[in-house]
């Protein structure tokens, strides 16, 4: 078999790969966040001055010398709503494969390829598993969205996990009563108020089991529903994640994962009083509704409702 001829690749796509990179430096500016080693910089550099040159059909033979089949950087991704971050390897090819005449045509390799640092809170099996068995590959916006995405569900389940094995601890401890589900696992602690974001939420059964099942984790806020759907919980913060795991384990049990849309957007932790008496759905208190199903959220009637409450100053940080 003839050996294969290695190439660089076609000054276009060339050109892309590099605005891969320089996406990536405006997406990563600050120190520590894009590592690019010293090479490497001097390679894109060189690449650069090439694709800028006028290129006719004799120049693709006298391409820059020394250019390596690809490049690698290195990104360190924070994971929304954590203090986590996870380092991810971004490999992107400069080269192509040129069989020799009469030879098939390889299968070509991605232009851009990915790699997930073990962090110290996950497996390599929860690596693979999670975070890089589906990455998509073509854009590299995607594909750290995915990541980070997938991150923040992992850690979310965590969570969701320890809390329900405390509470169980706590419920099956000896003293203590046998209850149902979801109830009496109120843990105590300083209170906290922490808000959750949905992208849309609708269901009468599901919004009243957030407000009927609050009161068992000693839980007051409220719910408001429609596109989007914001809930605000008020309570000791164990109490708060047990009952956040009991809501997607038994309320949401029959809707997909990849539907239980739900993203923590801010946690008050510093001197916290209650502003709410009780748990309660607002929907209805805060006037006329938009969309073509009356389904769109008021968000300025949500910002003076919480304002009025003193409240104003979380609208922000979970609206935006």
């Amino acid at each position: 078999m003839a050996p294969t001829q290695i190439t660089l690749l076609p000054v276009d796509m060339m050109e892309s790969q590099l605005s891969t990179v320089d996406l990536l430096m405006g997406m990563f500016p600050s120190p520590g966040e894009l590592e690019i080693p010293e090479l490497t910089t001097q390679c894109i550099e060189k690449l650069r001055v090439w694709c800028e040159e006028d290129h006719p059909a004799s120049a693709a033979t006298m391409p820059p010398s020394g250019i390596p089949a690809s490049i690698s950087l290195a990104v360190r991704l924070p994971i929304p709503a954590t203090e986590k971050t996870i380092h991810v390897n971004i490999s992107i090819r400069l080269q192509g494969d040129s069989p020799e005449i009469g030879q098939p045509q390889p299968q070509p390799s991605p232009l851009l390829s990915y790699s997930v640092r073990q962090p110290g809170w996950m497996s390599k099996a929860e690596v693979a598993k999670q975070l890089t068995a589906r990455i998509p590959l073509d854009d590299v916006f995607d594909a750290l969205q995915y990541i980070q995405e997938e991150a923040r569900h992992f850690i979310e389940t965590q969570i969701e996990m320890t809390a329900a094995a405390a509470a169980t601890a706590a419920a099956t401890a000896p003293g203590s009563e046998t209850l149902g589900p979801g109830r009496g696992c109120a843990a105590g602690g300083p209170v906290v108020r922490v808000w959750f974001y949905l992208p849309s939420l609708s269901s009468r059964g599901k919004r009243d089991d957030l407000v009927n099942h609050a009161a068992d984790y000693s839980l007051t806020g409220f719910v408001l529903a429609g596109k989007p759907g914001v809930l605000c919980l008020e309570g000791a913060s164990a109490d708060i994640d047990a009952y956040m795991c009991f809501i997607k384990t038994h309320s949401w049990g029959d809707i997909p994962s990849y539907q239980k849309k739900i993203s923590e957007k801010f946690r008050e932790t510093k001197d916290i009083h209650r502003v709410f008496s009780g748990m309660e759905e607002i929907t209805d208190t805060l006037g006329a509704r938009g969309g073509q199903k009356a389904n769109r959220s008021d968000m300025q009637a949500l910002e003076a409702w919480l304002r009025d409450r003193g409240l104003g100053e979380a609208f922000e940080q979970v609206i935006f």
